[in-house]
């Protein structure tokens, strides 16, 4: 065999290869974030000295670099004089802010109930605030509006376009 006919047919050879196949085309993903842990079904407790400071449950929770995102996210903060509860269809948990949205019922050991839409809640300063129309229910009162300011501390509530329905104490003879 001839050396010059070798070479021509490992040619002819590379050529083919060149023009029939096409390499793989990978396409490249641009990921924004990627969360760092995702658990389901799970409870969160934070201590401190004195004990379970806040409870944290949901069905489902992705867990970022800086923030929480949970699905039916039941909170729980037990660090002052009365346990507040929330429950909400999500959360975002971030910077001691819980904001919270869907079917949001915030309830206090002391019996105030609110329901809303959309809230915060900063952990620091016991605040919840709801930019959207609410009820709020304590005993056979209740009250609605369209924006709540709530200081769990205090106990003071600030309101906007409030419509109260106030029942009196009957005083037994």
């Amino acid at each position: 065999m001839n050396i010059n006919f070798f070479f021509v047919i490992i040619s002819i050879a590379l050529m083919m290869i060149f023009t029939l196949f096409k390499p793989l085309n990978i396409k490249t993903q641009n990921f924004e974030e990627t969360p760092l842990l995702e658990v389901s079904s799970f409870t969160l407790h934070e201590l401190n000295t004195l004990g379970i400071t806040t409870i944290m449950k949901g069905n489902n929770a992705l867990r970022y670099e800086d923030r929480y995102l949970v699905e039916n996210i039941d909170y729980t903060d037990n660090s002052k004089k009365y346990k507040a509860n929330m429950v909400a269809d999500k959360g975002v948990y971030k910077d001691n802010i819980v904001n919270l949205s869907g079917n949001i019922i915030y309830s206090r050991e002391d019996g105030l109930i609110f329901k809303t839409q959309k809230a915060d809640y900063d952990k620091v300063n016991k605040i919840a605030t709801s930019t959207t129309d609410y009820v709020a229910y304590m005993g056979k009162s209740n009250m609605k509006g369209t924006f709540l300011k709530y200081d769990n501390e205090n106990k003071r509530i600030e309101s906007k376009n409030v419509n109260i329905i106030y029942q009196l104490k009957e005083e037994k003879l």
